[in-house]
C-alpha cells in the first residue's frame, strides 16, 4: 500500500482533475461560437472520445503499480487513437492526417507492448472503423484487383 493515497486525497485529486479538465472539454464539445455544420460530426466524434478515455481512465487501485499503469494507460492511448481517426475522417491538412495515422501505429504498438508486458491477453485485431465493411459484402469480389481476379501475362522475350 505505499502508493496508495488515502480516500480522502484520492476524491480531492479526482475532483480537482475533473474540475480543472471539464471545463476545457465542455468548451470543446460545445465547440467556438462559429463552429460549422462541418465540423460538427467531428467535435461530437472527439467530445465522445474525450469522455470514454476519462471515464476508463478512472479505476479503483489493485494494489499492483504495474497493472494498474497499464489499466489507465490502454484507456489513455485508446483515447488518442479515437482521437486521430476523427481527424483522419474529418480533416483536411494532409500533414495532420499523416500525423494522426502515425499516432494510430504508435499508440496500438504501446497498448500491445503493454498488455504483453503483463502477459494480458491481446486484443483482436479488427479493421479500423473507415475500413469495415458491410456484413454482405465479400472481400474477394469487392475490387477487380481482388486476388481472385488477377491475372499476370507474363511472356519471355525470345
Amino acid at each position: 500500500m505505499p502508493y496508495m493515497l488515502s480516500a480522502i486525497t484520492r476524491l480531492t485529486v479526482t475532483a480537482f482533475a475533473l474540475a480543472v479538465l471539464s471545463i476545457p472539454i465542455a468548451a470543446f464539445a460545445a465547440g467556438p461560437a462559429g463552429a460549422s455544420a462541418e465540423e460538427a460530426p467531428f467535435l461530437l466524434e472527439n467530445d465522445k472520445a474525450m469522455t470514454t478515455m476519462m471515464d476508463e481512465m478512472s479505476i479503483k487501485p489493485t494494489g499492483d503499480v504495474d497493472h494498474d499503469f497499464v489499466a489507465m494507460m490502454v484507456p489513455h492511448h485508446q483515447g488518442a487513437i479515437d482521437m486521430a481517426q476523427a481527424e483522419l475522417r474529418y480533416g483536411h491538412n494532409e500533414q495532420l492526417r499523416r500525423i494522426a495515422q502515425e499516432i494510430v501505429v504508435e499508440q496500438q504498438q504501446e497498448i500491445i507492448a503493454m498488455r504483453l508486458a503483463l502477459g494480458q491477453p491481446l486484443p483482436l485485431p479488427a479493421p479500423a472503423p473507415d475500413q469495415q465493411r458491410g456484413p454482405d459484402s465479400n472481400p474477394a469480389s469487392a475490387s477487380p484487383m481482388s486476388h481472385n481476379n488477377m491475372q499476370m501475362n507474363i511472356r519471355k522475350e525470345p
